[in-house]
Formats: C-alpha cells, structure tokens, sequence
C-alpha cells in the first residue's frame, strides 16, 4: 500500500463552524465543512499548486464511490488520537453537492471532542483537510497538459478516490493555487511518484511511437527495393 496523501484547504467554503442542533439535553454541537472543493474552470481559486508548473484538480465525482464503499474517519489534524466520529457509526456524516466534498461530525463528549469544539470556537482551527489514496484499493488520476502565458504547464486531475480521513486542521498547507501559497512538499511524495510513473510511461509511448515509424520506414524501403525502385 502506497503512503496516503494529504490535503489541506483553507478558504472560505472550507472553512470549519459549530452548529448547535437540539434543544435541552438532547443539544448536539456539530462539526460542519468541506473538505475538498470541485474544480471549477471559472474559480482560480478551485486549482491547487503541487509545485512550480505544477497543478491539482479535485474533479466533480471524485468522491461518489467513496461515499458508497469507504469507512471514513473525523479526525482533528489526521491524528488518530483525536477521533471524532466514523462514517459507519453515523457520527460522521459525508455528502457531495456543487461545491464539493462536505462534513458533518457530531462532536463527542470526549477530551478530543471538547478540545477541538474550543479551538473552533477560538478560531485556532480554521482549515479542513482529508486524506486519501489512489493506488490501494481504488483510484484514477489523469495528467494532462495546458499552456498558459505563453508556457507549459501539467495537471494532475484526481477523478476517483479512496477516502481515509477528513477534519479540522491548523495548517493550510495546501492552499488555492490564485493565493500563491503552494502545498507542504512533505506531503508530496505519493503525487511525485505518480507524476514520475507518466512521465515513464510518456516516454515509453514516445519510443514505442519512434519504433513503429522507424519499422515503417524499413518496410516502405524494402517494398521500394523490392519494386526495382
């Protein structure tokens, strides 16, 4: 199994909140945000920068799968010590609409519970994040390439999913790209490898393609001879 990939988004739609749902003693605070946001191609703020050149796409679709066959965990800052809620035990609650990938976690009566509650209500957490794999049980990731300003730039679209965590986070670390922050480098390592393997595959693709028209090229030559040419 592949190492799993992280994400952190720090916008105004990600942003997470408490909502307090209930009256008396039946009084719930819930956790609520996205974790992820669809690509939009009218929202700069909806591509994430990788590295120089270098961009991401969370594409619409990406997580219907997921919401159908992944136990997915709540966690604060993808730590497994600060368990909020399961997506099989109904305390974490997963959907997706236009905007992209959006939580609800009933917040437990727990000390992590009650630590992250305080720090939203401070506003020390401010992030949403989510963990994921595409080289396990699931995944599809297409690269492709666009030209902009005049140069070259490549894009990994991440279509399809397998979705380990999502939570409140501190660090943004993986921003919009139109903010001009680009992502951890630490947490790159997964989408480094993936970019190297199509870039393998490029050129394989490009010596098999130099291949056959060499081999064409024999071929014609030697009908040519053949003809008394």
């Amino acid at each position: 199994m592949n190492q799993p990939e992280r994400r952190w988004q720090k916008l105004d739609t990600t942003r997470p909140r408490i909502e307090t749902r209930g009256e008396g003693e039946s009084t719930q605070r819930v956790i609520v945000g996205y974790a992820a946001v669809f690509y939009r191609a009218d929202d700069p703020g909806t591509e994430y920068e990788l590295w120089q050149d270098t961009y991401e796409r969370v594409m619409p679709g990406a997580f219907d799968a997921a919401l159908e066959e992944d136990l997915v965990r709540a966690l604060t800052n993808h730590d497994k010590q600060w368990l909020l809620g399961r997506s099989d035990r109904g305390t974490l609650r997963l959907s997706v609409d236009k905007i992209g990938l959006r939580y609800e976690i009933d917040a437990p009566d727990t000390q992590a519970g009650r630590d992250t509650v305080e720090l939203l209500d401070r506003g020390d957490l401010d992030a949403s994040s989510f963990a994921f794999c595409v080289w396990d049980k699931r995944g599809k990731v297409v690269w492709v390439e666009e030209t902009r300003d005049g140069r070259t730039v490549e894009i990994r679209e991440l279509h399809d999913l397998q979705l380990l965590d999502v939570g409140p986070a501190t660090f943004p670390a993986y921003k919009s790209a139109a903010a001009g922050v680009r992502s951890d480098d630490s947490h790159l390592a997964e989408a480094r490898a993936d970019y190297e393997r199509w870039q393998g595959a490029r050129a394989d693709d490009w010596t098999n393609r130099g291949l056959e028209l060499d081999m064409a090229s024999a071929l014609a030559g030697a009908e040519v001879l053949a003809n008394g040419g």
